[in-house]
């Protein structure tokens, strides 16, 4: 029945739910939007003071640039007229201002989790021209085949709410990938190998920007609902919910497992734990309960303690910020989770609760898909750039800092005594 068909008081219902729907959508996408200045904060946190100013130039172009892009293109590739694997529609295309600015703000997060990867010995240049692409190109087709109802793994029954792997894993490949191919810091790794901390110059700052993570991740994953009114204000509220239990549980899980390691409670590590645990609800955030929550994000803060230290330790690649374990480790096991207990209303769909193996399979294909392509089409794009264009800064502008070689500033003037001594 159409609208106008539609008894009266049944068409102003419909119109109010539809305006708060968008209305709903502005708001999350403005929290979500906020989550920038949360990640430009992690980052800097945890790298080092004389490369604030670029991780700040990074998170900046990843918004302003991503904007215009996803504007003008990548939208498109990622909702317009689809094969199954690829969209289109014109440039351009739009189904809406708000549905625009709220998939905008998602794109400019994958990209947003590449920079802290390789911070601290990445030229700027060549930063700005793999976000273009990873805003234009890499994440929009990845982001079709599932969120475009006809992308071939939204055919097969995949699920992915909010991103654990359209937005996080893509993103956390691709800064694996660029870590890799850029090389570690300068004194990262001994002659012999062997991995030394660099610590990062301001965990205040990394604490503060993993508190206004949690809290724009409410409209991340809320707003995914896409609506407002009714039985999908009760799902939405019931994401918010999972998705704050699962971030304490990550937090928690992260905490436990770092003191029994390192027999202090590491701060690192729990603030990595939540964000983490937040990753691995964001793909189940519909599709689990409070219980499947709590254990998916303690798992994921689980996983990410070890992750950070194997990627570091035996892998020998450099990831400052860890990202990789976070977001594309963290992102895998949040897509994969929904296929051992996941749920469906009240019907259980995964393995462990009575679905079966059928959403497994399904989870599981989309996971490696993200996966493989994140790696592959991020390796061509970096590789390409590192054989022209260069991806690393020299020696000596990376000891003088990022900040001073690559823009001419200081994000602290003056000297401390802690780098005198240094």
């Amino acid at each position: 029945m159409s609208l106008l068909n539609m008894p009266l008081f049944i068409q102003d219902t419909a119109a109010i739910e539809g305006d708060m729907g968008m209305l709903w959508m502005l708001i999350s996408g403005i929290l979500v939007f906020l989550m920038q200045a949360g990640f430009t904060l992690v980052e800097s946190g945890f790298t080092r003071s004389k490369n604030v100013v670029n991780i700040a130039m990074k998170n900046v172009l990843d918004i302003a640039v991503g904007s215009l892009v996803y504007w003008f293109v990548g939208y498109s590739l990622m909702y317009g007229d689809t094969n199954g694997w690829v969209g289109w529609s014109g440039l351009m295309f739009n189904q809406g201002p708000a549905d625009l600015f709220f998939q905008t703000v998602f794109c400019a997060t994958a990209a947003t989790i590449v920079s802290g990867a390789i911070a601290g010995r990445t030229k700027y240049n060549t930063y700005i021209i793999f976000s273009i692409v990873m805003t234009a190109f890499i994440y929009p087709i990845a982001g079709g085949w599932q969120w475009n109802g006809d992308g071939w793994l939204a055919q097969m029954g995949f699920i992915d709410f909010a991103g654990s792997s359209i937005v996080h894993a893509v993103g956390g490949w691709a800064a694996l990938v660029g870590a890799a191919l850029v090389g570690p810091r300068l004194g990262k790794y001994t002659a012999d190998g062997k991995a030394v901390d660099i610590p990062g110059h301001n965990k205040l700052l990394a604490a503060l920007g993993v508190f206004i993570l949690w809290f724009g991740w409410f409209g991340f994953n809320g707003g995914s609902q896409l609506a407002w009114g009714g039985d999908d204000a009760v799902g939405a509220s019931m994401v918010v919910l999972v998705t704050n239990l699962a971030a304490s549980a990550g937090a928690v899980g992260a905490l436990i497992i770092s003191w029994i390691k390192y027999k202090k409670p590491n701060l690192d590590m729990t603030l990595n734990g939540a964000l983490a645990g937040l990753v691995s609800i964001t793909a189940g955030c519909g599709n689990m309960s409070e219980f499947g929550a709590i254990a998916a994000g303690f798992i994921g803060g689980i996983i990410v303690v070890f992750s950070m230290e194997f990627v570091e330790q035996k892998l020998k690649i450099d990831d400052a910020v860890g990202a990789f374990s976070v977001h594309g480790l963290a992102g895998a096991w949040g897509t994969l989770v929904i296929g051992l207990w996941g749920i469906d209303g009240a019907t259980g769909i995964g393995l462990f609760n009575g679905g079966g193996s059928e959403q497994f399979v399904a989870q599981l294909t989309g996971t490696a898909a993200y996966a493989i392509w994140a790696v592959v089409v991020s390796f061509i794009f970096f590789f390409i750039l590192k054989k022209t264009m260069g991806l690393r800064v020299t020696e000596k502008e990376e000891i003088e800092g990022l900040d001073l070689s690559e823009h001419g500033a200081l994000a602290y003037p003056g000297k401390r005594q802690r780098e005198i001594e240094d």
